[in-house]
């Protein structure tokens, strides 16, 4: 189903490649009315990117597919007066605007936050940025591997051998568009109260540091340096990826009795009392030892046998799956994570899309509507603003949109 918790919400987001359009399709798939506003005859450059080429070629992208739908695309020119005149126009009736700009490009145009709150005083004006809005880092370039290897996400990455190493997807984008969707979210419940609006400042390293609670205070509060650990849980063990049969398994014995348990499971009690492995602290020191211990017994059957006896038992575990086995997990498919979208713009083709991880009211929450063409919603939103078809001709003949 589609989402309501944010009707009547008007957001324009001016994002591009990932964090921002992220966190604007956050906010579409709960229901707000996006509108997305890009430059004439390019667009946001995921339109360009992605695994399909044919798709890339009609300005599509499989990049840009993946978390643009349901907004409306308006072309719009703001190195253009006219086109400053139609965007003041739009702030007017917006309650959210969303940027991904290096710090002080808006301003530049014309629109900086005195400006837009002189426009509209109850904006709710949200800026992500790599670094944020100040500081000595504020105008470098940041992309999701730069912000990865900044934070320390990379040094902890991988095994003391391999590391660091990139995380597999743009982790520190789509932190960072999730810390702005809420931040906007926020901003909007006091706007509802009071009428006042907000300028967010979002730094995607600050929100990289943030998510990394647990790995940043062992520094912070216990004085000890992160360092890579594999698939190793540093908190204890056995609890980690071991070898089967036919491929790896998660296994999380991180209590006492389920170590216990795990040891009874495959038929090594004896491993529950020998001196290496007897407590939690022992266990840690002795890991690797442990690992080779356990493995013995766990490649003799397939992961799947594995799951099938250790998880009745108490123990948590679980295959280690590729995407495509992931996504077609029965409890991914209970949940309607993904849902099939028409594309007009693909000739009706149909899409497989993710809608929101989150359930309302027990129902999953789809994509309010398919990915735009470029421009698309240009004409019905100029109207809406009061623009006549020929001055939205005479916009277009002077390049304005």
């Amino acid at each position: 189903m589609t989402q309501t918790l944010l009707e009547g919400v008007r957001v324009l987001d001016m994002t591009n490649v990932l964090s921002g359009p992220f966190a604007g399709y956050q906010l579409a798939l709960m229901g707000a009315d996006v509108i997305k506003l890009e430059v004439p005859k390019t667009g946001d450059l995921a339109r360009q990117l992605g695994a399909d080429p044919e798709l890339s070629s009609q300005n599509l992208g499989v990049s840009f597919l993946a978390q643009n739908a349901g907004k409306r695309s308006v072309t719009l020119n703001l190195k253009q007066e006219q086109g400053k005149e139609v965007f003041s126009r739009l702030v007017a009736q917006a309650d959210v605007l969303l940027e991904n700009f290096r710090p002080g490009v808006l301003e530049r145009l014309g629109f900086g936050w005195d400006r837009l709150r002189e426009i509209n005083p109850r904006l709710v004006y949200c800026a992500l940025s790599g670094f944020g809005s100040d500081g000595p880092m504020r105008q470098r370039p940041a992309y999701d591997q730069i912000i990865q290897g900044l934070s320390g996400t990379m040094s902890i990455t991988g095994a003391p051998d391999t590391a660091p190493l990139r995380v597999g997807y743009p982790i520190c984008d789509s932190i960072g568009g999730i810390v702005a969707a809420f931040s906007v979210a926020s901003a909007l419940l006091r706007q509802h109260r009071t009428g006042q609006g907000a300028r967010l400042d979002v730094s995607m390293l600050d929100a990289t540091l943030a998510s990394m609670g647990w790995i940043v205070s062992d520094y912070l509060i216990a004085g000890r340096e992160p360092a890579p650990m594999g698939n190793e849980n540093r908190t204890s063990a056995p609890s980690g990826t071991f070898d089967t049969a036919d491929g790896q398994l998660n296994i999380a014995a991180n209590k006492q009795e389920q170590f216990e348990a795990l040891c009874t499971v495959l038929d090594r009690q004896e491993l529950i009392s020998d001196p290496r492995f007897i407590s939690r602290e022992a266990r840690k020191d002795n890991r690797d030892t442990l690992r080779k211990e356990l493995e013995k017994t766990l490649r003799k059957r397939p992961a799947e046998h594995w799951d099938a006896v250790l998880v009745p038992a108490g123990v948590p575990a679980a295959p280690v799956l590729s995407v495509p086995q992931a996504l077609s997990l029965p409890q991914v498919q209970h949940r309607r994570l993904t849902h099939r979208v028409s594309a007009p713009a693909l000739d009706g083709r149909e899409l497989t899309l993710l809608g929101s991880a989150a359930h309302v009211d027990g129902a999953s929450i789809a994509p309010p509507g398919p990915p735009p063409r470029l421009g698309e919603h240009t004409d019905e939103i100029l109207e809406a603003l009061g623009y006549t078809p020929d001055d939205i001709t005479r916009l277009r003949e002077n390049g304005a949109v």
